[in-house]
């Protein structure tokens, strides 16, 4: 089949704006193909570099008339989305939603279905794989051809698994760790993941098959970590293994220690007790041969998923996914009039420094620079957060200088970014309501002088009576907190003025 002929395919893409289908996209615009995106929200991408390039299908998986909405016209369609976070009973939500989508693509006579799953070889599997496996049994049984790539632990700037063994490494010199840690696993540069991912949909014949993928090394995860420590500069870390730290417990520990978040650490570390080792017998060598220049091993993958955070070029990450807890787009579900009862800490500040400095003040807040002042508050914020089962501040953000629409930004999503004038962020954290924070920057002339006004407000919408508690109940911190965070955030737009100026 000619490329040209390949690239008049349709390809539809599920799970965008989540870390492996953001790349997807973008991989599959640079070669050629024409893409559209099934997305809950399409107001959660516009801040994508890709978001212009194509079309926009919202819906739910789980709804049969907008997956069957989605599929028309479709070639290919990536089956990219999971439930695992959404409590005790994702398997069967994942099920379910597979099992809609095999009888939607079936109906609307989709050619190839390319579903990206984990390596199941072992005896003992957790219920995270297990219901991976399941996922690509039930797609499988329609009548579209499933390709089912199974992966091992993904390495890339922005991975769960990647941020996972990053801060683990980083934060912890001696590490009490389970036995599990000494199995067996074949990490994946994601690189290696989208070459073989866009592979699939540039064969001249749909496929059907379960291929495993992995990079070109097996070692254990403490490897892994030893690996890091090395590259990173770090004295190799001592690692006492014992056999009585559950998962559960893992899991609980990693939510503390890292950014990801306990409900997300629980599928990845269930899935380190399995030996994650791509079988042979279900090679895709066959049909996809290796990249030209070989796999990317672990040091090599490592590298660079290190040199695109040194330099602030992490494409998509995680957390970009919205939370399960408190989807993000609640925020958008309650129009103004719904009669709701409201809360606000309203800031006002009219000062002398140009908007551009006020907005760059603005758009840094978060991550490593933090929100400018009260630190301890905001420390003890995120961690009963992170008690709570929420996400807390560890999760930073992707980029430490610019926001875009869906970013994560500590227990905080981007819900809206117009340059120079606004930023709305809704909020992630374990709450009995609804709130955001929102800051508005503009122009006014006091006394003959063009001054610039910025604006900070807070909104609570409570959840019934304990919803109203808990607002009175922080209202004293708010006294602290809020003016100290817009005094402070005037007083860095007012630096980075006086570093222009002596810059000029």
């Amino acid at each position: 089949m000619s490329r040209a002929s390949e690239n008049n395919r349709l390809i539809l893409v599920t799970g965008a704006s989540g870390y492996v289908g953001g790349r997807l996209v973008r991989q599959l615009l640079t070669e050629g193909f024409q893409v559209r995106v099934f997305v809950r929200d399409g107001k959660k991408i516009t801040g994508q570099s890709w978001f212009g390039e194509v079309e926009i299908a919202e819906g739910n998986a789980n709804n049969f008339e907008s997956v069957s909405k989605a599929l028309i016209g479709i070639h290919t369609v990536y089956y990219l989305l999971h439930s695992m976070s959404q409590g005790s009973n994702f398997d069967e939500l994942e099920s379910a939603m597979a099992r809609n989508f095999a009888k939607a693509a079936s109906d609307s006579q989709v050619k190839q279905i390319v579903y990206l799953g984990g390596i199941a070889n072992d005896k003992h599997i957790s219920k995270h794989l297990k219901s991976r496996e399941q996922t690509g049994t039930d797609l499988a049984a329609g009548t579209v051809p499933v390709a089912e790539l199974r992966a091992g632990i993904i390495i890339g700037s922005g991975s769960a698994s990647f941020e996972m063994l990053r801060h683990l490494t980083h934060r912890l010199p001696i590490m009490i760790t389970p036995k599990w840690v000494s199995n067996r696993t074949q990490p994946i540069a994601i690189r290696d993941v989208l070459y073989y991912l866009t592979g699939i949909v540039k064969l001249p014949k749909p496929v059907a098959g379960i291929f495993d993928i992995g990079g070109p090394q097996v070692l254990s995860y403490e490897a892994m970590m030893q690996t890091f420590a090395k590259l990173s500069g770090l004295r190799r870390r001592i690692i006492i293994k014992v056999p009585v730290l559950t998962p559960g417990f893992s899991s609980h520990w990693i939510g503390l220690v890292t950014p990801v978040p306990t409900s997300l650490a629980r599928p990845l570390v269930g899935s380190l007790i399995s030996e994650v080792v791509a079988d042979p017998k279900k090679s895709i060598d066959a049909i996809i041969p290796p990249p030209k220049e070989g796999l990317v091993d672990l040091k090599t993958s490592i590298e660079l998923a290190l040199s695109r955070i040194t330099s602030n070029q992490v494409e998509t990450r995680w957390s970009d996914a919205t939370a399960p807890s408190v989807p993000w787009q609640k925020a958008q579900s309650d129009p103004d009039w719904a009669g709701e009862t409201m809360y606000r800490d309203y800031q006002r500040k009219v000062v002398e420094v140009p908007i551009a400095d006020i907005w760059s003040a603005i758009e840094r807040i978060g991550g490593d620079t933090g929100w400018y002042g009260a630190d301890t508050l905001w420390w003890l914020r995120g961690f009963l957060d992170r008690i709570f089962g929420g996400v807390g501040l560890r999760r930073g953000r992707r980029d430490p200088l610019h926001l875009r629409v869906g970013d994560s930004l500590d227990f905080w999503r981007v819900e809206e970014v117009v340059p120079n004038s606004k930023l709305r962020l809704y909020a992630e954290m374990v709450l009995p309501g609804k709130a955001w924070l929102e800051f508005r920057i503009s122009e006014i002339e006091e006394a003959g002088k063009v001054k610039t006004k910025v604006e900070q407000e807070a909104t609570f919408s409570p959840r019934g009576l304990g919803g109203q508690l808990y607002w009175f109940v922080i209202l004293p911190f708010h006294v602290i907190v809020f003016p100290t965070m817009l005094r402070n955030l005037v007083k860095a737009g007012a630096k980075a003025k006086a570093s222009n100026k002596k810059g000029d």
